[in-house]
């Protein structure tokens, strides 16, 4: 007797530890791995069992956050599709979206697509900057996440502001000529720039450096605008015409002093 009660717990221990398996009814994917702004996500997939009256209920999220919802009906083959353009003012965050698919109690699956928004996208231009009297400079840059607005010196701490709208994280890579634009320490030297970002600041990468330019990428977060790029040189003061007037004033100063205390003979 007590070796068969011990059979039975054995028994129902076994069927107690043996792993569930719970099938769902519902299977998904998409018609592609990775989207970029605008293009068309197509969804879909089949349930094995028909439930009468209950729709599929669709659900679109980016870091635990709702981009999108839908629901709809089943076919009679028990297929479904829906599609949706990828855009939109929750279509904003570049990264892994997941795409879940509810269908009744119980049964749901998901499916994983990489999305990258339009501001992700390197846009590459030239930037003429004002310099007053001395004309301007052209600054070669490449931006993503954002878009440069303006780009102005300040002579009175030598610096270079870059003013951009930051739709995302991003970074902006600029080619600085030094003939406009330069560090130095006093042995002539390059010396590092001081990168400030809306008061605060911030590291830098330098990837080239030669005789003409220095080019280096600022990171930047969503919501900055103003990155401010230190030096110890800028631009002269005086244009070549400008130089040439004050040349002039000093050599005519020069030669008046000299006859005002030349001694007559």
């Amino acid at each position: 007797m007590k070796t068969k009660i011990i059979f039975v717990f054995l028994i129902l221990g076994m069927i107690i530890t043996l792993p569930v398996f719970a099938q769902s009814l519902i299977t998904i994917k998409t018609n592609s791995n990775s989207y970029k702004e605008g293009d068309t996500v197509v969804i879909s997939g089949n349930v094995s069992t028909i439930i009468v009256g209950t729709p599929i209920t669709l659900q679109i999220f980016n870091q635990g956050n709702l981009v999108d919802v839908a629901q709809f009906n089943v076919a009679e083959d028990g297929s479904y599709s829906y599609t949706i353009i990828a855009e939109g003012p929750y279509w904003v965050k570049s990264g892994e979206y997941t795409v879940r698919a509810s269908f009744g109690e119980g049964n749901v699956a998901e499916t994983q697509f990489n999305f990258s928004p339009k501001s992700d996208v390197t846009a590459t231009d030239i930037f003429e900057v004002d310099a007053g009297s001395y004309g301007t400079f052209d600054v070669n840059y490449s931006i993503n996440g954002g878009t440069v607005k303006n780009m102005l010196i300040d002579k009175d701490i030598f610096a270079l502001i870059v003013i951009i709208e930051s739709e995302n994280d991003g970074s902006i890579t600029l080619e600085m000529p030094r003939d406009a634009f330069d560090a130095k320490k006093q042995d002539q030297t390059d010396d590092t720039f001081i990168i400030i970002i809306d008061g605060i600041e911030v590291p830098y990468q330098e990837t080239v450096t030669n005789t003409n330019s220095r080019i280096i990428t600022i990171n930047f977060e969503e919501g900055d605008s103003d990155i401010e790029i230190i030096g110890t040189t800028i631009i002269p003061e005086f244009g070549t015409i400008a130089v040439m007037i004050l040349a002039i004033g000093i050599i005519t100063t020069i030669m008046v002093t000299k006859n005002r205390f030349q001694i007559p003979i």
